[in-house]
């Protein structure tokens, strides 16, 4: 299961990744720096110079060639200073505009109308190849698997807050698993992921007016299941009771500091706390939470690495 979890939270991870209310920032690859000519390359030593002088240019002939065999490129331009008997520093020019000057410049759209036609015949020839066909149906079928994956298995989540502390710390990514809740009801001590009901949302949105209450209300949420349909449920000096019986509770930040029920959870909702008890808005506030709210359960922390696990997740 461990295995099957792991393939879909690398596989959902190109998809997307959420944390409790809002979008993981994708990791961007650090930026490579872009090497611009325009102010990396070296200056091209000649600059504008255009000898005036016919006696400035020197033409350097092959030993065995006659001076009536050599070619343009074999002209040398002296630089300023430089004497003919060839002291000074040389530079290699290439002129291929030895004429007499051309013509006015044209309209160059046609050049850029071919271009993008050569471009689309390019594309058109691939696409009707063997291998472009493969290719589609190979990232096809990988996003349709993440997207299986993402939405019906597993997804990543994010911790944004210390209403889970000391389980969940800020920034703790943690994989969030889907099937479990298809199979069983939730069971006592586990860590759910879930859609707030509106209780939560009525509350939310009286603390936090305008757009920002509308959007932080339909944020989910992560909580701790601690009592279950049917369970008599009471917090009293500190401590949590299910049934009349003291629970331990070792991932709990402190004892609870106000008092709780006793009530009786209806058929078909949840009883969640926040481990940090005193700093959590939870369900001893906005009440049950209906089983149909809870969108998966926590299994375990895979980043950062040094927090990776699953301990007090069950």
């Amino acid at each position: 299961m461990r295995s099957l979890v792991l393939l879909g939270l690398a596989a959902s991870s190109y998809v997307s990744g959420w944390q409790f209310g809002s979008n993981i920032p994708s990791p961007l690859a650090p930026s490579r720096p872009h090497h611009n000519c325009l102010s990396h390359c070296p200056p091209n030593p000649l600059g504008a110079f255009h000898p005036s002088n016919p006696s400035r240019i020197r033409i350097q002939t092959h030993p065995s060639k006659a001076p009536s065999k050599v070619r343009t490129s074999q002209l040398y331009a002296l630089g300023d200073g430089a004497s003919n008997d060839g002291g000074g520093g040389k530079d290699n020019v290439n002129d291929k505009n030895n004429g007499d000057g051309g013509g006015g410049g044209g309209d160059d759209s046609g050049d850029s109308d071919s271009q993008d036609s050569v471009s689309i015949e390019g594309i058109k020839k691939w696409w009707s190849t063997p291998e472009a066909k493969d290719d589609v149906k190979t990232y096809t079928a990988s996003l349709a698997f993440a997207l299986a994956l993402r939405f019906f298995i597993v997804e990543p989540r994010y911790i944004p807050s210390l209403s889970m502390y000391p389980s969940f710390q800020v920034g703790d990514q943690l994989a969030v698993e889907k099937v479990t809740k298809k199979l069983r009801p939730q069971r006592r001590g586990e860590v759910v992921v879930f859609n707030p009901p509106a209780t939560f949302r009525d509350i939310v949105t009286f603390q936090v007016s305008g757009n920002a209450g509308a959007k932080k209300a339909k944020e989910a949420l992560i909580k701790r299941v601690v009592a279950v349909e049917g369970d008599d449920v009471r917090v009293k000096g500190g401590s949590l009771y299910i049934n009349g019986v003291e629970q331990e509770e070792p991932f709990t930040a402190e004892k609870a500091n106000y008092e709780f029920g006793p009530v009786k959870v209806p058929p078909g909702q949840l009883l969640v706390l926040g481990d940090n008890r005193n700093h959590s808005l939870d369900g001893h506030i906005w009440g049950f939470l209906p089983r149909e709210n809870v969108i998966g359960r926590a299994v375990y922390i895979y980043w950062p690495p040094w927090r990776f696990g699953n301990e007090g997740m069950f």
